[in-house]
């Protein structure tokens, strides 16, 4: 019987199998789909099915520069114990080189990863080592000069947070400093001029709320939010805020200062946006004991 590529995503679909390993089920079970199933599962390879309802909200970010490219990965796990595991380290260190040749997520899941797919190392390693992962997301800044910073590392170049930042002039340790200014503030854009519109209307619609709280005129309400939207503006934006190793200097200042100019950078945290599930012990014994 012919295999198919219909066929073989049908089994890959059902049990996490990697695309070489679902083809070979269906060859070795001559496309009888079930009997597929049942030759991954006692070869251990449909393991990774079984895990991919779970959470992974733990895991690694890990950041890679090549030349003026600099990239940033994360790699979901479900505890943080197997961010610890070497071997989980290995892939997801892996997996950041690759990211370098790429420049989207989807890209990189097909990229090749010593002969497999970033998936599909992916869906063995889940197999492997027993927890659900995902890779979650990858972001790219390019450069004259990209400096990295990791915090809190759990390893070389990967760890809690990552950080890239790409500039124009200065010098590394001054990118250095900048990178982990971000890894602290955490500034919602570069400038004012790169924040979401709509995050700033928003923003503009609450402290008006809460200035006609007040009861004063709309026209003193009018004054108050300029000041208002001013403070949010330097407090949101990279350039605009005062820079952790000088309070004194914005972080704008303090590159003018140094003869850089910064003109991108990356922050990922790890499960930033993940809803984690949160676990009531007591309730859970309680209920159990109720039957």
């Amino acid at each position: 019987m012919a295999i198919t590529a219909k066929m073989v995503k049908e089994l890959r679909d059902s049990t996490g199998a990697g695309m070489m390993d679902a083809k070979k089920a269906l060859t070795e079970t001559a496309g009888d789909m079930d009997a597929a199933v049942d030759w991954l599962r006692t070869k251990g390879l449909a393991k990774a099915a079984k895990k991919s309802g779970r959470v992974a909200a733990e895991g690694l970010v890990a950041v890679a520069v090549d030349g003026g490219v600099g990239v940033a990965v994360e790699v979901n796990s479900e505890t943080d114990f197997v961010g610890k595991n070497a071997e989980f380290q290995g892939m997801v260190a892996g997996i950041a080189t690759a990211a370098t040749a790429v420049s989207t997520v989807e890209e990189l899941a097909n990229a090749d990863m010593g002969g497999k797919s970033v998936a599909d190392t992916l869906t063995a390693k889940i197999a492997t080592i027993g927890e659900n992962m995902t890779l979650r997301r990858m972001a790219r800044v390019e450069g004259d000069t990209v400096v990295s910073y990791v915090h809190n590392a759990a390893a070389p170049g990967m760890g809690k947070i990552g950080v890239l930042v790409a500039l124009t002039g200065g010098d590394e340790a001054f990118g250095k400093q900048v990178a982990m200014h971000i890894a602290a503030v955490n500034p919602a854009a570069l400038s004012e001029a790169d924040l979401d519109a709509s995050v700033v209307e928003k923003e503009k619609q609450v402290q008006m709320d809460i200035a006609r709280e007040s009861g004063k005129p709309e026209a003193v309400i009018e004054k108050m939010i300029v000041g208002r939207m001013k403070k949010f503006v330097a407090e949101s934006t990279l350039l605009n805020q005062a820079f952790v190793v000088n309070p004194d200097l914005t972080v704008g200042a303090a590159a003018t200062e140094a003869g850089a100019t910064i003109t991108g950078f990356i922050r990922l945290e790890v499960g930033e946006g993940i809803e984690k599930k949160e676990e009531d012990f007591a309730a859970e014994v309680a209920k159990a004991a109720q039957g």
